[in-house]
């Protein structure tokens, strides 16, 4: 084992090997008894979200033909932000997630949905369910886990640049959409190794403009030309529910993934992870929101982020369902469910990002945590989590 320097604080250094693995059988346990009861109860949902989302667009979009009168701005507006607001959390997400195949639902399936964002769909599930779902807030692995942009722990070298972290976080937020389809290829990473005139780079970045162009045309174009004299006023009426969306899926997602109490893992924390210790990082590295059944509707379900995490391929509507059962475990296993009201997740969010573009204080102690062997298994639980507050 490489020698290694702890942090002094380790969530998971009462548990020995075994405990983890009879933790991991316990969440099978859960998801294979909802996997079983899927049925029409959940396909209802899916469709009456779906009904409702394109009956307030199309709504929406009917009022904002009449933008330039003041009223008609401001309900048109809030109205296709929520509705957009809808197809990307509670819609795109869950179905690009394939939570609802088990219909066999050709115009309701993760092969076939193309969502409202001008990431294509094939590039996002790439990125986010087979990368970011597998290498859940593994620092260098999780491409979700800082955009690529940010410092996200102590034990990442500060640079001078970090000082513009918060600013550029705040332009991430405002185009978030954008941000997502730069990060699905990667695009950083392929301009510093010159990958960017492959063949391969060209064709994702050819897909990524296509869908630019249709989301910019329909937006921006089709829809404000139908308003005529109201042109002006449908167009930025557009323009601000798009960046209204884009804030609201920022916040989200900040609040799942960055507040204080969320761990973060070195790459050799990973390395021969069981199923159990899969399960224990999710639910060391989630986050989430406390709130009403809307604020659930509106957030994809995203608020019980948790939940998500260890059970990706479950429809979303049934996560305030195993909820209760899941904070259970974490209570006996003596986890901290980490939760909050969506201002407080979000001030908790955005302080960290604040932090940590400033230099660690000189009292913190240096520490990067690495796994041992599997070999070593009661080892490898003390020194599986890194801490990131």
């Amino acid at each position: 084992m490489t020698a290694i320097q702890k942090k002094a604080h380790n969530p998971i250094a009462h548990l020995t090997a075994a405990d983890i693995e009879e933790l991991g059988r316990e969440l099978d346990a859960i998801r294979d008894r909802v996997l079983a009861s899927r049925g029409e109860a959940d396909a209802a949902y899916i469709r009456k979200v779906i009904t409702t989302q394109r009956r307030l667009e199309l709504g929406s979009r009917a009022v904002l033909l009449f933008s330039l009168f003041p009223p008609a701005w401001v309900v048109g507006t809030l109205g296709l932000a929520v509705a957009k607001i809808l197809e990307n959390m509670e819609i795109g997400h869950n179905v690009l997630h394939g939570q609802y195949d088990f219909m066999r639902d050709p115009k309701i399936h993760s092969t076939t949905w193309e969502w409202d964002h001008v990431s294509p769909a094939e590039q996002w599930k790439h990125s986010h369910n087979q990368l970011h779902h597998t290498y859940t807030n593994v620092l260098g692995k999780d491409n979700d886990l800082g955009y690529g942009i940010m410092r996200v722990d102590e034990d990442q070298p500060w640079h001078p640049v970090h000082l513009g972290q918060p600013l550029w976080n705040l332009v991430n937020a405002c185009f978030f959409e954008y941000g997502i389809a730069a990060y699905d290829l990667e695009l950083g990473r392929n301009l510093r190794k010159g990958r960017h005139k492959a063949p391969e780079f060209r064709a994702r970045a050819r897909a990524v403009g296509r869908k630019i162009r249709r989301q910019f045309l329909k937006d921006y174009v089709i829809h404000p030309l139908l308003s005529g004299p109201s042109f002006l006023s449908t167009l930025a009426a557009t323009f601000t529910a798009n960046l209204i969306r884009n804030l609201w899926s920022h916040s989200v997602i900040m609040c799942g993934h960055f507040p204080e109490g969320v761990e973060t893992f070195e790459k050799t924390s990973i390395e021969g992870e069981t199923r159990g210790e899969w399960y224990l990082r999710q639910m060391l590295g989630s986050a989430n929101i406390s709130g009403s059944r809307l604020l659930h509707i509106m957030t994809g379900n995203l608020s019980f982020q948790i939940e998500h995490h260890l059970f990706p391929d479950l429809p979303s509507c049934r996560y305030s369902e195993v909820a209760p059962e899941v904070r259970a475990l974490f209570a006996r296993y003596g986890l901290t469910y980490t939760t909050g009201a969506l201002p407080k997740q979000v001030a908790s969010a955005w302080w960290k990002v604040i932090r940590l573009s400033l230099p660690n204080r000189a009292t913190e102690p240096p520490a990067a945590v690495s796994a041992p062997s599997a070999a070593e298994p009661q080892e490898r639980t003390e020194a599986l989590a890194t801490s990131s507050a």
